[in-house]
């Protein structure tokens, strides 16, 4: 009898201590200022893009009917073989172009050899999406990492950045953005974009990279001060332990129904929608 009492001591301890770490490990950073000036906007994936009015996702005219609608934009940007930024969603161009060639590839001026399909436009520059909402709509900038450059990406956004007049926030799904944001510009609103990988199965992670990802087990790491998790995933338990525990800010991805806006809205959610134009 003592045996067995003792043996199940020892696993309730051990699970009491799996437990804490498991809550430790989702810590984030709390009270960060700047967030409620972000909160008061909704975000147009990719810009207010309609291919069938002529404005490609990501593209200035998409940006710049974000701003007149009044909304902030969510957007993508990649660093080139020059140190140009690109404002573009894939890596390979083929998709929004028609030719195929990885953008991390190309120089600001071979941008203009793959103009956007279905417009007369090209890939913007980064520096030429701000020009469009300073000291208007924010941002909400999603950095994409190719070979590890995470390191270079992250400084060369924050140069553009430097003295840019307008309210932004940073993302990314790559940790090590997050942890380059917390050494060298803890200033800057950071967040961790995730979803349930063990759902979606990108061929990019591996089994349990899938599953740290998805329980967002580098939190106590990158401390991000929001998440942006896909929406059809929020139900997710280590999101749901950040919210409650923590008050964690919520960013939801990518909303496509006006009533889901509202709902998430009234929960206190950041939504970027796509597809409609709130009212």
């Amino acid at each position: 009898m003592k045996n067995i009492i003792k043996a199940a001591a020892g696993v309730t301890a051990g699970a009491a201590l799996a437990a804490g770490a498991y809550l430790a490990a989702l810590t984030p950073r709390r009270d960060m200022p700047g967030w409620e000036a972000l909160q008061k906007f909704r975000y147009a994936h990719r810009g207010l893009h309609d291919l069938e009015q002529g404005r490609p996702e990501n593209s200035l005219s998409a940006f710049r009917a974000a701003v007149e609608g009044g909304f902030g934009a969510e957007l993508d940007v990649h660093l080139m073989r020059d140190g140009s930024l690109a404002v573009v969603h894939d890596s390979n161009l083929a998709r929004v172009t028609g030719k195929a060639a990885q953008v991390e590839d190309l120089t600001a001026a071979e941008l203009s050899d793959y103009p956007l399909k279905g417009s007369g436009e090209t890939i913007p520059l980064f520096e030429q999406v701000l020009e469009v909402f300073a000291g208007k709509t924010p941002l909400i900038v999603e950095l994409k990492t190719a070979d590890g450059n995470a390191g270079a990406l992250t400084d060369a956004v924050m140069e553009r950045l430097r003295d840019y007049n307008g309210l932004y926030c940073l993302e990314s799904f790559d940790p090590s953005v997050l942890m380059c944001l917390k050494n060298r510009y803890p200033q800057v609103i950071r967040g961790q974009l995730s979803e349930n990988f063990l759902r979606s199965k990108p061929a990019s992670l591996n089994l349990p990279q899938r599953a740290v990802m998805t329980a967002l087990l580098t939190t106590f790491l990158t401390a991000p001060d929001f998440i942006a998790y896909n929406w059809v995933d929020r139900s997710q338990p280590s999101l749901r332990l950040m919210k409650k525990l923590y008050g964690v800010h919520e960013v939801s991805w990518t909303v496509r129904d006006p009533q889901l806006l509202t709902a998430l809205e009234a929960e206190g959610v950041v939504p970027i929608f796509e597809g409609f134009v709130p009212v």
